[in-house]
């Protein structure tokens, strides 16, 4: 056997454990969460998952998001600046300027502050922080066992593959994910151990959770070219507002970093506006999964679901500004659902014949926008797929993810998961391809 061939097996069975510690990790954040959230919101010591809008403390859960932004910024401050944000970009910066080395303390610290945001009350995902959690179990084991830079990459990468995978139980969409945004390169090297780790992944979430969409909705008909048409317009026009969210996104940010106080206050400042907007509509507090699955499912809709969106965003804006612990992926998502259903409305109002269905277009939204806002376009597509089990979309959502990428690029040359990054010069690339491996 060949040095490469022994090199390439090494490294895939240590991806194999670092699945496995990921997943792990993953029901252990979920389950963190769920703590937290009841704690927060219910003052009873439980696991079991319940949503804070079902609270009972009136005007008092305007307090709770405030009191988690006070204790996410200690942890910021006496722990580690590195668990502000939602965790793809930081570990992005680690590949591409660190030799892929994450502090091994991120490894407890990231989850953790994660969980005391969402749970309570804000108004962001578990799957950024639980991939930047996988990323740091994978490098912590690459720094531990004596493995070069890019075997050490590709463990990072397992562990943020098999993150996602155990969050959402989408395997191909975690290994584009993986591919698009950390690892740069195509090679057996790095492919292999992250596949790997995502198979690996799936199997132990289906063990533990069984094999449904993460997301049910209706069955969806084939589209016709007229429907595949107006799905890559909707897609043009969430690449757009994934360039104004990403500018407003660093926006608030810049802004609170003119404020004269200490980063760690940040925090509670972003937990007042999402306490008081959580005050008007509780749906808008924690990871709000179920607003997801509702806006596909059609039972929210109209006006509650604009009502949603434009809250949720404003709230997801300011909180993630102020440079607190929480994922992306959700909010966008719920973002974009909503924004295709409305952008879907008008197109069926001003092109009656067209029959284009709604939920194909909350679903076309919502992975428009993160394609957009991410530049993931293939793993926004697959993803998709992968939650809802709408297999017979994947057409109209690759159109519009590639318009989405598209037009977003066009417009601007940086996404959400690389503007920070970039502004502390480090190069992102955009194009990649096979890279050797080195042989002995």
């Amino acid at each position: 056997m060949q040095h490469r061939d022994t090199q390439l097996l090494r490294v895939t069975l240590l991806a194999v454990g670092v699945a496995l510690l990921a997943s792990g990790a993953a029901e252990a954040l979920r389950a963190l969460i769920a703590v937290c959230t009841n704690l927060f919101y219910f003052q009873r010591l439980s696991a079991v998952p319940v949503s804070p809008w079902q609270h009972q403390l009136g005007a008092w859960a305007i307090a709770v998001p405030i009191l988690g932004g006070l204790l996410v910024g200690g942890l910021a401050r006496w722990g580690s600046p590195a668990i502000r944000g939602h965790g793809i970009p930081e570990s992005m910066e680690r590949v591409l300027r660190h030799e892929s080395r994450i502090p091994k303390r991120l490894a407890v610290l990231k989850p953790l502050s994660a969980a005391i945001a969402i749970g309570s009350g804000g108004p962001f995902g578990a799957e950024g922080p639980i991939i930047a959690t996988g990323s740091a179990l994978g490098s912590m084991l690459g720094q531990l066992l004596p493995v070069s830079t890019r075997e050490r990459k590709a463990l990072l990468a397992a562990g943020a593959a098999a993150g996602m995978t155990a969050t959402f139980g989408s395997p191909l969409s975690a290994v584009l994910l993986a591919i698009e945004l950390l690892l740069f390169e195509l090679s057996p090297l790095v492919l292999v151990p992250v596949v790997t780790a995502a198979a690996v992944a799936a199997v132990v979430r289906v063990a533990l959770r069984g094999g449904a969409a993460e997301f049910a909705m209706p069955a969806l008909a084939a589209p016709g070219l007229a429907v595949t048409i107006a799905c890559a317009a909707i897609g043009a026009a969430l690449g757009v507002a994934a360039v104004a969210l990403t500018s407003a996104v660093y926006g608030i940010e810049e802004a609170f970093e003119r404020l004269p106080l200490h980063f760690m206050w940040w925090p509670a400042l972003g937990g007042i506006a999402v306490g008081v907007l959580g005050w008007f509509e509780p749906r808008i507090l924690g990871v709000g999964y179920t607003n997801i699955t509702a806006t596909l499912d059609g039972s929210l809709a109209g006006r509650a679901l604009a009502m949603l969106c434009l809250l949720k965003g404003l709230a997801w804006l300011l909180a993630l500004g102020s440079g607190t612990s929480g994922g992306t992926l959700a909010p966008l998502f719920t973002l974009g659902g909503g924004l295709g259903v409305l952008l879907g409305s008008l197109l069926g109002a001003a092109f009656p014949s067209l029959g284009l269905d709604p939920h194909l277009a909350a679903l076309v939204g919502m992975a428009a926008l993160f394609a957009g806002a991410s530049h993931a376009m293939l793993a926004a597509a697959v993803f998709a797929c992968e939650v809802t089990g709408q297999t017979a979309a994947l057409a109209p959502l690759l159109v519009a993810c590639a318009a989405a990428y598209l037009v977003a690029g066009l417009i601007s040359h940086s996404s959400i998961m690389t503007r920070k990054i970039e502004r502390r010069g480090i190069h992102v690339p955009r194009e990649f391809g096979p890279m050797m491996d080195p042989v002995a």
